[in-house]
């Protein structure tokens, strides 16, 4: 089976193609996509149109995923607005210096955050095959910490109880520790879940 992934995002599309890498799945680079609003009011509504719009304009398998942080004090900011929150789409520093001055004093307690990701899979025609969610709780430091990973992961500490990775930083987790229990990562095992009763159709 092929899929093409539908991001032109490097790091996600990098975590993507090491979590596929088991299944037996060729991942196609897009060449081309649509340029998709995401106009939806939460994220498997704009995962299920972003795979649809893909799959439309290629002719492909075509998965796809919305994903973001959730902020308890916030009221579950910034939400679908994750990868624009301070403006520009994508500009990480940005948004995590934003989130730091939105969080400034907040106490431990009100601390709460959880990373989601909505996957969803669309045949060629368009039609939803495939729709799972992950999810992952934790809480917002008060100072970035470690060197890897993008987005938000300086900022999220790891609060799951029973891990050998709790208490650390997802940006101090190399790809292994963390696709083990990122919201990504848990998506995408549901999804390797359904996919072989998919193949038999």
């Amino acid at each position: 089976m092929r899929i093409l992934l539908a991001t032109q995002n490097k790091k996600k599309r990098a975590e993507f193609e090491a979590m596929f890498a088991p299944l037996g799945v060729e991942l196609l680079a897009p060449q081309e996509l649509p340029d998709t609003v995401e106009d939806q009011p939460d994220f498997p509504g704009n995962a299920r149109k972003k795979a649809a719009e893909a799959a439309l304009a290629t002719g492909e398998w075509c998965l796809a995923d919305d994903s973001g942080l959730e902020v308890q004090h916030l009221d579950g900011a910034p939400g679908v607005l994750s990868a624009r929150f301070a403006g520009t789409h994508g500009d990480d520093a940005a948004n995590n210096a934003k989130l730091l001055q939105l969080m400034a004093d907040v106490p431990e307690p009100q601390r709460g955050a959880r990373f989601v990701c909505a996957l969803c899979l669309c045949r060629p025609d368009g039609t939803a095959a495939i729709e799972v969610f992950g999810q992952v709780q934790g809480r917002i430091l008060e100072t970035p910490r470690g060197t890897r990973d993008f987005g938000y992961d300086p900022l999220f500490l790891f609060t799951e109880p029973g891990f050998d990775v709790t208490g650390q930083g997802f940006a101090e987790l190399d790809h292994g520790q963390k696709s083990a229990v990122s919201h990504r990562g848990r998506a995408l095992a549901l999804l390797a879940e359904k996919l072989p009763a998919l193949r038999a159709e």
